[in-house]
């Protein structure tokens, strides 16, 4: 029950910080065009390290994106809960439980100064920042991950759209669990790793005049220097994508409101551990799942 009540405890204050943000976002930009789901995912193959492979996770998330004057809006809240191959704590038969926040406002430069930006396949430019934050109860390392973004971006000129930023990353943990080595609870104060960058692009692409669309993103993250253990932290690849149908427009239903499709995600040295190292397998997650999303 102790886990139960402290995942509803977090979709609480998911809720409360949905509203503050969508809120804060309607006051001081307000929006030319929106767009608001929420979504489900599952799949079978999830891996953390340090842990078993073949983890079973569902994953509620609602999301938000929006344009105004100047720019675009991102924010999406993931809340996963694994099955018992990855525990709440030690001895429990519970999976674990996270949230996990994710914030992006991209300035377009050409919005901003009235200019066209256009050269060969980039649309326009400009600039990103935003924030990552996370909680997460398990057996062994209660991740509490804060991170600020910032650094350029540009867009490309596809049906849909892509943008393509280069990041600076300022990351943190304050990690906590069980420490199989000693037998021992272990806690450590808010840790922050070296300032390190990361390209990425995220996009939503029609496939044709189809009812579906590829979409998706990916990150190439570079060492953050040592962990907060003392460790070396490797490079990862993070790449999550997804091909969906429109069911309103494969029925002649309303289009845009329901969609389901496949998802996989590749993720190796997650988190920066090695996956040829302690971390084991479970820091290479190769995950396929199915994925629905209602509209509004």
């Amino acid at each position: 029950m102790k886990n139960k009540s402290g995942a509803a405890n977090r979709l609480k204050q998911v809720g409360l910080s949905v509203a503050l943000v969508l809120g804060t976002s309607s006051n001081l930009y307000a929006a030319d065009w929106s767009d608001t789901s929420i979504s489900w995912r599952y799949g079978t193959k999830f891996a953390e390290p340090f842990e078993s492979n073949d983890i079973s996770k569902n994953i509620l998330a609602l999301t938000h994106v929006s344009g105004y004057k100047y720019g675009t809006n991102f924010f999406n809240a993931d809340m996963l809960f694994s099955d018992s191959k990855d525990p709440s704590a030690i001895g429990s038969t519970d999976g674990a439980s996270e949230v996990y926040v994710v914030y992006r406002n991209t300035l377009d430069l050409g919005k901003i100064t009235g200019k066209e930006y256009k050269f060969g396949i980039i649309k326009d430019v400009g600039a990103t920042f935003g924030f990552d934050a996370n909680t997460k109860t398990d057996v062994g390392y209660n991740s509490k991950k804060r991170m600020l973004v910032l650094g350029p971006t540009v867009m490309l000129d596809v049906p849909g759209f892509m943008n393509v930023s280069l990041l600076a990353l300022w990351e943190s943990n304050a990690p906590s669990g069980w420490d199989f080595a000693t037998n021992s609870t272990y806690s450590v104060s808010r840790y922050t790793y070296k300032t390190h960058p990361m390209l990425t692009a995220a996009w939503g692409i029609p496939i044709g005049d189809s009812a579906f669309s590829f979409e998706g993103f990916v990150n190439f993250i570079a060492s953050k220097g040592k962990d907060e253990f003392g460790n070396d932290t490797k490079p990862e690849t993070d790449f999550d994508a997804q091909i969906m149908a429109d069911v309103g427009k494969l029925t002649g239903g309303p289009k845009g409101t329901f969609k389901i499709g496949l998802e996989y995600q590749y993720w190796k040295n997650k988190f920066g551990n090695d996956a040829s190292g302690a971390a084991g397998s479970g820091a290479f997650a190769k995950t396929p799942m199915i994925r629905a999303e209602y509209h509004f």
